[in-house]
């Protein structure tokens, strides 16, 4: 398994540890519902430097980013940032990113899933027929979260950047815990504010980070948080998780990502979608919430009472915050309106649950 720069302090502090991505990461450290509790009610750090990025360079890079994404690239100026996604040429999904714009029609960094690193790199240089310079720099970048209410007062006592006021999707580049060059982003994956800040790892920048920021933020009891809180973080909020929710055979429409779907431009099997768009989809990703007792998993069938499927789960959990079972899944739209009452099966058991809309929380 690759390591990141972090894995030993995880190992050090006493995390559960498994394989994801390929990579040795942290799943759990004091339990995922106290580390879902501190990032949704204080501060908590997320070890996710498995994730990839690429610089796109040159005077064709923007051409290329708006060729193979689907959102409008074209909209972005320096310090801002994107949430999009590649799709594919049979109506489904590559990957979702972000694209960060770091000079305007020039210079671009892509933040894609750990997962999809070699997929996505190998997709861009299919598409890539302009020479636009492209960089893997996956393996040398540095990546941590600090999520929750307190994060952006706690980050802003170790650098002069104004990250207090950074809006979401922006960000800046400076000084952060005396490391130069930090990339520090208004982004995350939990819906609890805070911030992501990219750093090369070098000179045992990742120790110095690391140890300020906890230093920073011991007044507010800052926790190390593993996968498991991730996950239930981002499903409270309905986002998408790739390899789950979205995948090689799932549309962005159907997706509910519409919203970064844009026929102001042309895309990577553009006419698709727009007919899909025009003729109605078959099936939607909807939310809902179990009524019975129960945890609705990735894969089971969605039924009707009469047992007919009409959809698949993509995830579910136990919310921490609400306590109750909650889940994602793909149905036939005629049963993706709210309040419409579904089945999980779950064990070969109908269970109950109703669609409810996203954010759960």
């Amino acid at each position: 398994m690759k390591e990141t720069p972090f894995s030993q302090k995880h190992i050090s502090l006493g995390a559960k540890m498994a394989e994801f991505a390929g990579y040795n990461m942290p799943i759990s450290y004091s339990g995922i519902n106290d580390e879902h509790a501190a990032v949704r009610n204080s501060v908590g750090v997320f070890d996710v430097s498995h994730m990839g990025e690429f610089i796109l360079k040159g005077e064709n890079a923007l051409d290329l980013i708006q060729r193979v994404t689907s959102n409008d690239a074209a909209k972005l100026t320096a310090g801002k940032a994107q949430y999009s996604c590649f799709p594919n040429n049979d109506g489904g999904i590559v990957d979702d990113l972000i694209v960060y714009c770091l000079e305007e029609n020039k210079a671009y960094m892509l933040v894609v899933n750990a997962s999809n690193i070699e997929k996505d790199w190998n997709w861009l240089q299919q598409h890539n027929d302009k020479e636009v310079e492209m960089h893997n720099i996956s393996d040398k970048t540095a990546l941590l979260a600090i999520q929750g209410p307190n994060a952006t007062k706690i980050m802003q006592t170790l650098t002069d950047e104004d990250v207090m006021n950074l809006k979401y999707y922006t960000f800046t580049k400076g000084t952060f815990a005396g490391v130069e060059n930090v990339l520090i982003s208004a982004t995350g994956y939990t819906g609890a504010g805070g911030v992501e800040i990219y750093f090369e790892n070098k000179d045992n920048d990742a120790d110095k980070i690391w140890n300020a920021i906890f230093e920073a933020g011991k007044k507010a009891d800052i926790k190390p948080i593993g996968l498991g809180a991730r996950d239930t973080l981002r499903l409270e909020m309905g986002y998408c998780l790739y390899g789950n929710d979205i995948d090689d055979t799932t549309s962005p429409l159907e997706a509910g990502l519409g919203w970064i779907t844009k026929f102001s431009k042309d895309f990577t099997n553009r006419s698709y979608f727009e007919n899909q768009k025009v003729e109605g989809l078959k099936k939607k990703l909807v939310g809902f919430e179990l009524l019975e007792k129960g945890i609705a998993r990735h894969g089971y069938d969605i039924k009707t009472f009469e047992g007919a499927i009409i959809g698949r789960v993509t995830s579910g959990t136990q919310s921490p915050s609400l306590g109750k079972a909650i889940g994602m899944g793909y149905v036939d739209s005629d049963f993706a309106a709210p309040d419409t009452i579904i089945y999980v099966s779950i064990r070969n058991t109908l269970t109950k649950a109703k669609v409810v809309k996203m954010p759960f929380v």
